[in-house]
């Protein structure tokens, strides 16, 4: 069975005053990872098919061709890694 580990490559955190959260996709399963998102959260605008800015459950993100989201204003791992479950799973 496929976990967020198959399709995250790393996860980094901002400096600042909100806690931002950078994840990177794994090469290999980008599109497909960015595809799932896509699908499931609401999209609220979108810069030349390139930058994706959606929410899903309340939390505001970006998602980025290149295979990057930021997710914005999370407050612990176990929370980003519940919204990646029901993102990409």
């Amino acid at each position: 069975m496929a976990s967020v580990d198959d399709y995250v490559a790393r996860i980094e955190g901002t400096c600042g005053e909100e806690k931002d959260v950078i994840v990177i996709f794994k090469y290999d399963k980008k599109d497909e990872a960015i595809t799932r998102i896509r699908q499931k959260a609401q999209l609220k605008n979108t810069v030349a098919g390139i930058i994706f800015e959606l929410t899903f459950k309340d939390i505001s993100f970006r998602v980025y061709a290149s295979g990057k989201a930021i997710f914005r204003s999370i407050k612990n791992k176990e929370a980003l890694y519940s919204i990646l479950e029901a993102l990409l799973l």
